[in-house]
């Protein structure tokens, strides 16, 4: 999933461009590694450190895949409604998730969320940067080390929050459609297009806690590919309630995971636009995922 604020995801170092196009010139760091901006070049060993030490050598593992949750956990916790009632409606992706883990940890919406926030607290610590920054610079990175994965832009420059995200921002695995289209739109204007696009990201996902009795249960059927099985696979016929049936939603096979809400958006309209009538290109799900970047607050 990406976001208002949302602004994240992968491909960190990408070349800055002049208006015109051309590339300005290029800095070589102390590593000797090369890049298009010498501020960039603190975020090189931040990235080594990462990739060898919490995502075991670059693999497309469970710490790649909680570190992409927690990308959206965070970033999504904003919500102009709750402004305009005068009410704090968070920061967006500001770190809140982390910073206030005894606050946030506890709604319902963010259950397990708190174990790969401890993984990576002693690599925020040594990384000196925000917690917000590091937290969507990680799932960036995490993304890239999957097969078939987009590489997406990072954006560096976030303020960490002073206080958590209000409850009830994150949306719910038995939500409606129309109420999980209703808090896209709210937290960052998102088309019902574009939410479609961001589920495509639990083809690396697995479910942990929504039914306790079948922990790292994947929602398709290649979990180690970034590919559009998740939406082929949401949209076949469901016949048995994998593990004891909390999903609420019956699956196929049973030993998939689906939610309530998954195959009524798997379908909609804007899945023709986003497979191209292609069900195994991951060119354009990829490529919607990276569309519609959001400035950092």
């Amino acid at each position: 999933m990406a976001f208002s604020t949302l602004a994240s995801f992968v491909s960190v170092l990408a070349a800055l461009q002049v208006a015109n196009g051309a590339l300005i010139r290029r800095v070589t760091c102390a590593g000797g590694q090369v890049t298009a901006n010498a501020a960039c070049c603190a975020l090189f060993p931040v990235i080594d450190d990462i990739q060898t030490n919490l995502f075991d050598g670059g693999e497309c593992g469970e710490e790649v895949h909680e570190s992409l949750r927690l990308t959206f956990h965070d970033a999504i916790g904003i919500s102009p409604a709750i402004a305009n009632r005068g009410q704090f409606g968070g920061g967006g992706a500001d770190g809140s998730i982390a910073l206030f883990e005894d606050v946030e940890t506890n709604f319902h919406a963010n259950n397990g969320v708190d174990e790969i926030i401890n993984e990576q607290r002693p690599f925020v610590q040594r990384s000196n940067m925000t917690t917000a920054d590091f937290i969507q610079l990680a799932g960036a990175i995490g993304v890239s080390n999957c097969p078939g994965a987009p590489r997406l832009n990072v954006f560096i420059g976030r303020i960490d929050a002073t206080q958590p995200a209000p409850d009830l921002t994150v949306p719910e695995p038995f939500d409606t459609v129309d109420s999980i289209l209703q808090r896209f739109s709210d937290a960052g204007g998102f088309t019902p297009a574009e939410v479609v696009a961001l589920l495509g990201s639990h083809t690396i996902a697995a479910a942990d806690h929504v039914d306790p009795s079948i922990p790292g249960t994947p929602f398709d059927s290649t979990p180690e590919l970034f590919d559009t099985q998740f939406f082929i696979e949401t949209q076949l016929r469901g016949t048995l309630f994998p593990g004891t049936g909390a999903t609420r939603a019956r699956s196929s096979p049973r030993s998939r995971a689906r939610c309530v809400s998954s195959p009524t958006l798997s379908s909609r309209a804007t899945l023709a636009l986003l497979a191209s009538g292609s069900p195994s290109s991951t060119t354009r799900p990829s490529s919607s995922l990276r569309s519609r970047p959001r400035s950092p607050r």
